[in-house]
């Protein structure tokens, strides 16, 4: 028994269970979709160091973690904002995990995406166009020395900076020329990231997505696809359905994720998501399942787990970080709870008690005993007494 408060202040009690439900590894690679798990970073919490100083990384444990999700057949998303891009861990940091996770997939035989921004400009902005350019140009160095495939990530520069459409198709245009190999475009939506509203150059969406497809019109060869991070179906379907052929829909929606992986008559989406951070195994499964051709079995896995998720990415979205990295310790994939800038402490104790709940109720702690301990731990330090 563990007693967990919520919202209202009322302590309750909850039997947790006592064996998980989690699959053991797959064989072989996922093969109907290509999906990627955005991947959190574990902070060094024995580091003497501030929330605004620089991250300081446990490089064994966040490794570690990688082989997790590469050992369930998942791509691995590198430096993404999951990894807390801008929100904690700085250039210098990201390049150091960028280099140290590229030599580990090619290590493991692990596929691996890169996160390529601007965050080397850390003021407000705006920046002449040119400085925009070579941030990016520099990161995306860094990305193919590893051999890692390149995300081109939204940039807050290029939003601070941007007077309208026609920058976005200035800057992307001479990014995607040089780019050695097709690259994901990034489209993330304010609700993960206010400094980038407005982006594409209008905060008007279809004239937004009319940009972002001349974009890629313009350089369909230099195109892997989109991972689109809006929150919103049916605009990622209609998005979906205008690609050029051969430009993948990778969805980054973490409340409508098994409906657009599933698809429709007319296509369907792949994955790039945070919440397959927590449920790598899960997901991988449910996959698995797809792969035969089962789409109800796959629904049947992966539509139980969307209240976790919408719980996880509920305002301000920007801090799901912070329910991601929690489950990583209930679950085992880390020592202790602590975050690069201190955003463990972005969300509140009920928050975190139903994220336990959701969690454990979904059976994803592979040791439910372990989960429980910890949990208690947690409470104890807010002072919830426990039988």
């Amino acid at each position: 028994m563990i007693r967990l408060p919520d919202a209202t202040g009322t302590v309750r009690d909850y039997t947790p269970r006592t064996a998980p439900a989690l699959p053991a590894a797959g064989e072989g690679p996922l093969t109907s979709r290509i999906v990627f798990s955005a991947a959190h970073v574990v902070a060094d919490p024995f580091a003497d160091t501030t929330p605004d100083g620089p991250a300081a990384v446990d490089w064994d444990a966040t490794l570690a973690f990688r082989r997790h999700l590469w050992s369930h057949g998942l791509g691995v998303a590198e430096a993404m904002d999951t990894a807390q891009r801008g929100m904690g861990l700085d250039w210098a940091g990201a390049a150091e995990l960028i280099r140290r996770s590229g030599a580990e997939a090619k290590a493991v035989g692990g596929r691996i995406a890169c996160g390529v921004g601007t965050d080397q400009l850390t003021g407000a902005g705006p920046y002449a166009l040119d400085q925009v350019r070579a941030a990016y140009e520099e990161q995306l160095a860094v990305v193919e020395e590893t051999g890692a495939q390149a995300i081109l990530m939204a940039s807050r520069a290029l939003a601070a900076s941007a007077t309208g459409p026609d920058d976005y198709l200035k800057i992307y245009g001479e990014l995607l020329r040089q780019a050695a190999e097709p690259v994901v475009l990034h489209w993330l939506g304010p609700m993960f990231d206010p400094a980038l509203t407005g982006y594409w150059g209008s905060e008007d969406l279809d004239a937004a997505t009319d940009t972002f497809l001349e974009i890629i019109a313009d350089h369909p060869d230099k195109v892997d696809g989109v991972k689109v991070s809006l929150l919103d179906a049916g605009r990622e379907v209609a998005l979906r359905r205008r690609l050029p052929q051969g430009v993948r829909c990778y969805t980054g929606d973490d409340f409508h994720y098994p409906e657009l992986i599933a698809g429709d008559e007319q296509g369907f989406s792949h994955a790039l998501l945070g919440i397959f951070d927590p449920l790598g195994p899960v997901a991988a499964q449910a996959v698995r399942t797809l792969d035969t051709g089962d789409t109800a079995g796959f629904r049947a896995l992966l539509d139980p787990t969307v209240e976790l998720s919408r719980h996880l990415f509920q305002t301000p979205t920007r801090y799901y970080k912070t329910g991601v990295v929690f489950l990583a310790w209930l679950s085992g994939h880390q020592e202790h709870f602590t975050m690069v800038g201190g955003l463990q402490s972005a969300r509140s104790l009920p928050h975190f008690a139903r994220a336990y709940e959701l969690a454990d109720g979904l059976g994803l702690f592979p040791d439910p005993a372990l989960a429980q301990a910890r949990m208690k731990s947690l409470l104890a330090v807010y002072g919830v007494e426990q039988p």
